[in-house]
């Protein structure tokens, strides 16, 4: 085989594999999106979030010294099991 020849398969087997790696990545773009558009159209609509409980007025601070008393214990008990 002369270098131009195998050079010009070498060029051949490049172009095929691109275009085999560009047309599988095409396929599998369009195969998603149609997925995708036929699951939105068969999934049920999400329900509404109903609030879990009321909104504490802007004045109450409990929630905020209960939430600091939790997370102290949460800290304390961890460096208490992470000792160096």
């Amino acid at each position: 085989m002369l270098d131009t020849e195998l050079m010009q398969e070498g060029l051949a087997l490049m172009a095929f594999g691109m275009g085999f790696v560009f047309v599988f990545l095409t396929v599998l773009v369009l195969s998603t999106t149609l997925m995708s558009l036929l699951v939105r159209r068969l999934a049920p609509a999400p329900a509404a979030d109903a609030p879990a409980r009321a909104a504490s007025p802007a004045g109450d601070g409990s929630d905020n010294q209960e939430l600091m008393v939790v997370i102290s214990a949460a800290l304390h008990r961890y460096r208490q099991r992470h000792r160096r």
